[in-house]
């Protein structure tokens, strides 16, 4: 199916429903379920405003893949549990398996990798489509897939939604728009563990990847022997750091060519399997945020 695809950064928006929405928010049996219903909300509110023709929502199958870890060990290193795990709220998991079996009965179309991450799902299909894209995410990282030709945007939910194109991320950053894996690697990202070039900040990290551009082509200045287009002292510490160069951008920028199938990802006017969530809906008391997410669907497919 062709048309306007919306793509949802499943684990980023679950997270921010369990803590924008009180946990005093339970199931009729005293469970709680203030993740899914901010999460169906969420991503209502998504379908109404942009009325897509088709929604996936991607998932991590592997939330720190070991790519990355190789490439840069301290890679999401301060949210291991001790058991080697995410660490995450005790009541967090049990309502993502009731989020999956919701999205199942509705007929949301899910995705996920083993061995990677929602990030590259995304990547790959914002990537391989030919339709305007909407990546919906509060992770900055997925601002490297902005593409004004298509165009793909990232909607992003920290800002109440505000929609990030190629200008937009070079008006807030002073980068070129797509550039945003490769400035992260020189300026480093304290979420997500990854250092950056010890002593380049947001501003030098800007002044090199709108003179030079990626990663590889600033190492290919220092190899040269270019002194032009390097701002002061940055040369001698992009030498310092010349491994962490090398490495690093296997972590920020995301994977693009996952082996994904076509996806059953229209929108449905009526839910796949009525029963079943009529039965999810009586258990976990979802009738409010189910049918305000339904009544959503019909509007994006009226449009």
């Amino acid at each position: 199916m062709t048309g306007q695809l919306t793509i949802v950064d499943a684990p980023s928006l679950w997270y921010r429903a369990f803590h924008g929405v009180p946990e005093s928010i339970t199931a009729p049996d005293g469970t709680p379920i203030n993740a899914v219903r901010g999460f169906l909300d969420l991503v209502g509110r998504v379908v109404r405003e942009t009325t897509p023709a088709r929604l996936v929502c991607c998932l991590d199958l592997d939330w720190r893949p070991a790519f990355r870890v190789a490439a840069v060990p301290s890679y999401k290193s301060h949210r291991l549990a001790e058991n080697g795990a995410e660490a995450e709220p005790d009541s967090l998991a049990p309502q993502v398996a009731i989020l999956l079996e919701v999205l199942d009965a509705l007929g949301v179309a899910v995705a996920g990798v083993e061995g990677y991450e929602a990030d590259d799902v995304l990547g790959t299909l914002a990537t391989r489509e030919t339709d305007a894209v909407d990546v919906v995410t509060g992770d900055r990282d997925l601002f490297q897939l902005v593409d004004d030709s298509k165009p793909v945007r990232v909607l992003y939910t920290v800002e109440k939604m505000r929609p990030y194109t190629e200008g937009e991320v070079a008006a807030r950053y002073g980068i070129p728009g797509r550039a945003y894996a490769d400035f992260a690697v020189l300026r480093g990202d304290p979420s997500d563990g990854l250092p950056g070039v010890k002593g380049i900040g947001e501003k030098t990290a800007a002044a090199l990847v709108s003179c030079f551009g990626t990663i590889e082509q600033i190492v290919a200045a220092l190899d040269a022997g270019t002194v032009d287009g390097f701002p002061a002292g940055a040369r001698a510490k992009l030498e310092a750091g010349r491994d962490y160069l090398t490495a690093a951008p296997a972590v920020t920028r995301v994977s693009c060519d996952l082996p994904l199938p076509v996806l059953d990802d229209a929108l449905r006017a009526t839910p796949r399997d009525p029963a079943r969530l009529l039965e999810l809906s009586d258990r976990w008391g979802l009738e409010s945020p189910l049918n305000r997410f339904l009544v959503s669907v019909e509007t994006a497919l009226s449009a």
